[in-house]
């Protein structure tokens, strides 16, 4: 199977390439149009490799993103790209609609024209795997979790922006039969997270000795799943999934996130013991919190662990002490990384 994946150099993106390279026998084609937080650097390992291809496309492009159906011929998409960072949608949603509206239709568009000339038995094995958020679903109480039936309510552009994605697909499934499948996951965490969410800026500052902010009083709750297990959930669905479901896809790991900054101190002055701003804690800083800042997310992943078979398999401590200790052993890709485009200052505040 020959599977385009959007998104590729991104967080989630390049760990399901590094999956399907390393531990299946697929190709893969990578799209990604290097936006700050693409970074080819994630996929060194499996570069060099004759199943993988790259390709420098912005999927807002449309001619570009036929080319790609007509060129490549894929047997399967998988559909990471996106603007996925709230912070950022609240300072400028209009690269949000752009990508995760527009971009959706785009591929969308193609996928249709394409599978719908396919020969029969490609036709019916074809497969469009669109990759969201649990965040479409809004905020929970204090009880309760999100499942496959959950209403849609969305408080941020990039949750708003996704639900719409979320909405064209199902559409396209339902108005033209396009084989789709979709899945909504939880706060992923892991090696080759940009440093701007909350886990990979917490370690980054720590190491550096600055302020750790922490949004109001650190009381919102998200259900955090290591990267690596939703790459394996990711190809799972894609491979086993009946066409026209919805998975949602969870790590049964909540955490306050004051807790979880708490946490991530107590690894640090572990990990450095000698630090002179040890402990870690006492650079916790209470910051004014995000507009319209969720209460709370958790994913009921029963669906997919009985259809599928999948469940987690890092827990969030197991997964946190491995996410520490990559990005102590290395500073230098975080450096790069960020390098002219990331200063680690507060984003989310213009109204």
């Amino acid at each position: 199977m020959k599977v385009l994946v959007t998104g590729g150099a991104g967080f989630i993106g390049s760990a399901v390439i590094r999956y399907l390279i390393s531990e299946t026998e697929h190709s893969v084609v990578n799209v990604d149009c290097l936006t700050y937080a693409g970074n080819l650097s994630t996929l060194a390992s499996v570069s060099l490799n004759p199943r993988y291809a790259f390709e420098q496309v912005n999927i807002c492009h449309a001619a570009e993103v036929s080319r790609l159906f007509e060129q490549h011929r894929p047997d399967a998409v998988m559909h990471l790209a996106a603007e996925s960072h709230v912070d950022r949608s609240i300072d400028g949603p209009g690269e949000f609609i752009q990508t995760n509206i527009v971009g959706t239709y785009n591929l969308l568009d193609a996928a249709r024209k394409y599978w719908h000339n396919l020969r029969i038995e490609q036709k019916e094995n074809f497969r469009f795997h669109h990759i969201s958020t649990d965040e479409v679903y809004g905020s929970l109480g204090d009880e309760g979790l999100f499942t496959e039936q959950t209403p849609y309510d969305p408080s941020s552009p990039y949750s708003a922006s996704k639900a719409s994605s979320d909405h064209l697909v199902r559409a396209w499934h339902r108005t033209y039969g396009l084989p789709v499948l979709v899945t909504n996951c939880s706060n992923n965490y892991g090696p080759f997270q940009f440093p701007e969410k909350l886990i990979p800026l917490t370690i980054t500052s720590a190491l550096a000795g600055k302020p750790l902010p922490v949004y109001g009083k650190g009381e919102n709750i998200r259900d955090w799943l290591y990267v690596e297990d939703h790459a394996k959930a990711l190809v799972a669905v894609l491979l086993r999934g009946q066409t026209g479901e919805t998975y949602n896809i969870g790590g049964n790991s909540e955490q306050k996130n004051i807790d979880v900054v708490k946490a991530i101190c107590q690894l640090m002055d572990e990990f450095r013991p000698d630090a002179s701003h040890r402990p870690h804690e006492k650079l916790i800083t209470f910051v004014t919190d995000r507009p319209g800042h969720d209460h709370r997310y958790a994913i009921d992943a029963r669906k997919i662990g009985h259809d599928l078979g999948w469940k987690p398999e890092e827990s969030f401590l197991s997964g946190l002490r491995k996410t520490v200790q990559w990005y102590l052993a290395n500073e230098e890709w975080c450096r790069q990384a960020v390098l002219d485009r990331y200063a680690g200052q507060r984003l989310g505040l213009k109204q």
